[in-house]
């Protein structure tokens, strides 16, 4: 367990008292919905960002096949050096 001293200005910490709000439970509680809260928004904001990107022209097979010959072609001359 961890012990954590915040502080708060009276007025808020005294109503927070009030409302049960400063139980260990209770701060436990409200740090995992807003853990839970902050994880929700950074996903829908990666997502948005996926969106924005231009997908990649698609390469046919043959396309591909071209790629990985070259490849190859390219690493069997840098082992032959």
């Amino acid at each position: 367990m961890t012990t954590i001293e915040i502080t708060l200005p009276d007025q808020l910490a005294s109503d927070a008292a009030e409302a049960g709000l400063l139980s260990p439970e209770s701060i436990e509680s409200l740090l995992r919905e807003r853990l839970k809260a902050q994880r929700v928004k950074e996903l829908f904001e990666a997502m948005e960002r996926m969106s924005a990107v231009d997908d990649p022209p698609y390469m046919s097979p043959e396309e591909v096949a071209e790629e990985v010959k070259a490849m190859r072609a390219e690493r069997r001359a840098q082992l032959s050096r």
